[in-house]
């Protein structure tokens, strides 16, 4: 939905449609039909989307996993903690990583 655009509810279109099809005199057996039928093709075109950006999302992990390194720690090493709860408060000049802490166990 736009900003400062008017909705329109199906309803209301269904009941302009509606109107339309007694003003012009059309056969409402045929457009309901032909509305069914685009109804089902848009669902159609929905599915395929979906696909097709489930499928995007999968690449991109795969190729974002394939870019990690994997990192192995041994007793003894001297590491430093990222803390992720810093992000609410934090400052322009804060570190977000704290401490040189000694790794005792794997």
């Amino acid at each position: 939905m736009v900003y400062g655009k008017s909705c329109h509810l199906p309803v209301e279109m269904e009941y302009k449609a509606y109107w339309a099809l007694k003003f012009l005199n059309f056969d409402e057996a045929i457009s309901r039909e032909q509305r069914r039928l685009q109804l089902l093709e848009l669902e159609e075109m929905r599915s395929t989307a979906y696909e097709s950006s489930k499928l995007y999302k999968e690449r991109v992990k795969k190729y974002h996993d394939k870019k990690l390194l994997k990192k192995d720690f041994h007793p003894g090493q001297q590491v430093l903690l990222f803390n992720l709860r810093l992000k609410l408060f934090s400052g322009k000049l804060k570190s977000k990583w704290s401490g040189s802490f000694t790794i005792k166990k794997v």
